[in-house]
């Protein structure tokens, strides 16, 4: 196995950091942090678990603290029900919406981005107007992206927004406008909305059971550069390759949104600042370091088992990943068609900014056929001057070869490895990059999203998973096959409003 992960090693990055060696400087510190694989992994095998000496009743238990699990809880908040705990396994609530801070800034450690909501996405505007984010119908300017958005790293130089641009041909010109042509068409079918089930209908299975890779080709799109746009854009929202990703998905990521919004928000921490406004609210009801590892239907109450506490509830939301419901629940629904990919996040301490050539930097920053897929600047929205010192959030989604096979190699390489292995990426774009860091933090995410991948969003599975009846109502985002908030948000209210029906749309 040793010998197997060492060559998956090598033609991992041999595409794109061949000839790159090891040239750390030893002051760069840092380690591997947020590491939850041990305790899932102690899920999976089903223990060994320390049996709960107390038990508690409440009518309802949410399990899961991420986006899906706290917008659960928002909306029951919000109808006026109290008598509820959310139990989340790590230290800290949020999922992939967690953040840090240092002496520098807040930084995220996933997502760092809402997408501007059109007026038809009623449920996120409705959250982001309780958090003042739209106050009167209006954008707060503060959390809107400042400029420069976008740039990317091509041919030596970096040019401004991430469609490549330097070096295009007429012909590639020509795709782009056909491909715009394109997705206006779909967008105006109206098939593919934000969130999904607002179209009112299944995803079009003929579109689901092939790839956007191979629905590019059937149109005959040839443009190198669109391909790789596209590309980027399957692994950056589903960490997934074009050629293993649903062409519905794929075409979804276009045509959902509107073209000319503006945009996106943003903060500091990323959507972590979601995270921190939801917890001040409800932090009565959250239990942090709490892991569930059986729910067990007893008549018709459910019992919830945590190490310490042993719940006794009527209803439950489960918001945690569904795969692991199987390994919680003997009657849990079938999942095995659930496929997740394997990332990895890095926040880096810039301690100052790199040499550039003749361009400002951006908020987002991508390196042209780059394995990882770029970095995102934590103090871009500081008003304060741009020289000094910064967080850099650099994220990597392993999606080239099974998810399985990356996610041994993402848990069995060392700190070094994938330090070393950042810096050589970044070091194409930023030459004197390794010595403007001082730290960098990793945090590896064996299971961080769910893929569309070919024929699963028309699939049974889990068309069946997302209606399954009470007493446990499903909520996460993998539910709709991909992982953004609105669909995090739109699961977690609707298992909470079904929830609430069950237990008799109580006060």
């Amino acid at each position: 196995m040793e010998l197997d992960l060492s060559l998956n090693r090598r033609r991992f990055l041999s595409a794109a950091l061949v000839g790159l060696g090891s040239k750390t400087d030893p002051r760069i510190a840092g380690s591997f942090v947020n590491d939850g694989a041990e305790l899932g992994h102690r899920l999976r095998s089903r223990g060994p678990f320390r049996t709960p000496a107390r038990r508690e009743r409440v009518p309802l238990v949410i399990v899961g603290g991420g986006m899906a699990g706290l917008t659960a809880a928002w909306r029951l908040h919000k109808r006026g029900f109290r008598d509820f705990v959310l139990l989340e396994m790590e230290k800290q609530a949020g999922g992939v919406a967690r953040w840090g801070e240092n002496g520098i800034t807040a930084f995220p450690w996933g997502a760092h981005y809402v997408p501007v909501p059109g007026p038809k996405s009623l449920l996120i505007r409705e959250l982001l107007a309780d958090l003042g984010v739209l106050v009167e119908g209006r954008w707060e300017e503060r959390y809107l992206c400042f400029s420069p958005q976008e740039r990317l790293f091509l041919h030596g130089k970096w040019q401004d927004g991430i469609e490549p641009e330097i070096a295009a041909t007429r012909r590639d010109h020509d795709d782009y406008r056909r491909f715009e042509q394109r997705m206006a068409e779909f967008r105006a079918s109206g098939q593919f909305t934000i969130p999904m089930e607002r179209a009112g209908h299944p995803p079009d299975p003929a579109l689901d059971h092939i790839s956007i890779a191979d629905w590019l080709r059937r149109e005959r799109f040839d443009s190198p550069y669109l391909d790789w746009y596209v590309n980027y854009a399957c692994r950056d929202d589903y960490g997934a390759l074009a050629a293993d990703t649903s062409a519905w998905a794929g075409i979804h990521y276009f045509a959902s949104r509107e073209p000319d919004e503006k945009g996106p928000l943003t903060w500091p921490e990323g959507n972590g600042w979601i995270v921190r406004r939801l917890l001040e609210r409800l932090s009565d009801h959250v239990r942090t370091g709490a892991p569930v590892w059986r729910i067990v239907r007893d008549g018709r109450r459910v019992r919830v088992v945590t190490e310490d506490v042993e719940y006794e509830a009527e209803a439950v939301v489960f918001a945690a990943p569904t795969f692991l419901a199987p390994y919680l629940m003997d009657d849990a629904p079938p999942v095995s068609g659930f496929e997740y990919s394997p990332w990895l996040t890095a926040n880096l301490v810039v301690d100052r900014p790199p040499r550039e050539r003749a361009t400002e930097a951006a908020w987002d920053n991508v390196i042209y056929d780059s394995p990882a897929l770029g970095y995102v600047v934590a103090t871009h929205q500081s008003l304060r001057s741009v020289d000094g010192p910064s967080v850099w959030t650099f994220y990597w989604a392993l999606a080239n070869g099974p998810a399985s096979r990356n996610r041994k190699l993402l848990l069995s390489t060392d700190w070094a490895w994938w330090r070393d292995a950042i810096l050589n990426d970044l070091e194409r774009a930023h030459p004197d990059i390794r010595q403007c860091v001082s730290r960098i933090d990793i945090m590896r995410l064996g299971h961080a999203m769910v893929r569309p991948r070919v024929g699963f969003l028309s699939s049974e599975e889990r068309l069946r998973a997302a209606a399954w009846p009470g007493p446990v109502f499903f909520a996460h985002s993998d539910l709709s096959g991909f992982s953004i908030i609105e669909e995090a948000q739109h699961r977690g209210v609707a298992a909470a409003d079904r929830a609430l029906a069950h237990l008799g749309d109580r006060p």
